[in-house]
């Protein structure tokens, strides 16, 4: 067996046992649990730093988007989230305000 193809196995296999042991242990725990509340705030925190990075130092096709595009989508994504809440509302908005500032910006070009 390849040098890849074992690292791929053991890290396949490490997913499998961490996953288990979080069925385990989240059976276990109430909602309110700290080590719950913990893990709710790396999953944010994780999620919010994927964001920072997309919006401010993104590749690929998000590239080609203009910053001032990207950051009105973020403003009103988060102005969407605090007025309203919930997650499907504020990303429709911030993605329908971005495509509306390139489309612009695109028609102000020629």
């Amino acid at each position: 067996m390849a040098g890849a193809d074992l690292a791929l196995l053991l890290l396949i296999l490490a997913c499998l046992v961490l996953r288990a042991a979080g069925l385990v242990v989240a059976g276990r725990l109430r909602p309110d649990h700290p080590f719950v509340r913990w893990a709710a705030s790396v999953a944010l925190a994780t999620l919010a730093a994927f964001i920072a990075a997309a919006v401010f130092a993104p590749t690929g096709m998000l590239a080609s988007i203009p910053f001032p595009a990207r950051m009105l989508g973020l403003v009103v994504a988060i102005a969407v989230m605090l007025r309203r809440g919930g997650f499907l509302a504020p990303l429709l908005a911030g993605l329908a305000a971005t495509a509306a500032l390139v489309l612009a910006l695109q028609l102000a070009a020629g």
